[in-house]
């Protein structure tokens, strides 16, 4: 099987076992899906989850390029504490689906683009509810939204695919990464004490009383957020999904759109 000039190895082994979806399956969808999310992935250094096994086994994260990946996948060098990481840049299909064929599910980016890696160009908050709480996690989402547009932000909004949602916003480069840290925290805060009945900033699970953690502490350099469009490793193959906000009030849970149903909102969306 052959995608993007990439030989899809394996293409029935099965990845998602509750729904069968296998390998293949998987390559076509990154395929489909490569012209929307290409976008959100240009320049920007990128960790793989990987499950070459399918997710019925663990997966583990892989940051370093791997010295038999080919010539043609570009790369970024990244400071680190310890010295360098080379990274992966994924700014074309062919690179999509060679980082698939090696088990890739999901892709998570970082806030900012290889030529200022210490300016983020957007700012991210996670709202990750209880268990059980999305309709929190729904009122939630336009608490911050309100908050955030009183202060001349608009925020778009982004099912993960998994539990909560994703709102961000885009900035201006120029601030590094721990001054932006510092404003997403105050907003975090702020928000609270808005609503203090339903939202928390506290790290602890144990400590958040069932409320929403507002997490804002991706906006931190070497931090990374899920890709839109990017799987998920769950059993229903959610899709991380940028949405408009009026659908926000429909939407039934942060894995609502998956691998089978992501192309019929989409055509309804671009009709």
């Amino acid at each position: 099987m052959e995608i993007a000039q990439v030989e899809i190895t394996h293409p029935d082994k099965v990845i998602f076992p509750k729904k069968n979806i296998t390998k293949g399956d998987m390559a076509e969808y990154y395929d489909k899906i490569a012209d929307q999310m290409l976008p959100y992935l240009k320049d920007r250094p990128l960790t793989l989850h990987r499950f070459p096994n399918g997710i019925g086994e663990a997966g583990f994260y892989q940051k370093n390029i791997s010295d038999y990946f080919p010539d043609y996948i570009k790369t970024v060098e990244i400071d680190t504490e310890e010295g360098t990481n080379t990274q992966i840049i994924c700014n074309d299909k062919r690179t999509l689906l060679y980082l698939v064929n090696q088990g890739t599910l999901e892709f998570h980016i970082w806030l900012s683009k290889k030529d200022k890696i210490r300016q983020p160009d957007k700012v991210i908050f996670d709202l990750d509810p209880p268990e059980n709480g999305f309709e929190k996690v729904r009122e939630a989402a336009k608490v911050v939204r309100n908050y955030l547009r009183k202060h001349k932000k608009e925020p778009q909004l982004m099912t993960t695919g998994q539990n909560g949602l994703h709102l961000y916003y885009s900035i201006r480069r120029g601030k590094d990464f721990d001054k932006i840290k510092k404003e997403a925290r105050k907003v975090a805060e702020e928000v609270t004490r808005l609503r203090p009945d339903l939202l928390t900033t506290k790290i602890r699970k144990d400590q958040r009383e069932g409320k929403i953690f507002v997490d804002y502490l991706r906006n931190a350099y070497a931090q990374t957020a899920v890709c839109p469009y990017s799987l998920r490793a769950n059993q229903e193959a959610g899709v991380a999904t940028p949405l408009e906000w009026e659908e926000l009030s429909k939407l039934e849970s942060a894995s609502f759109y998956t691998l089978e149903n992501i192309f019929k909102r989409l055509g309804q969306i671009q009709k």
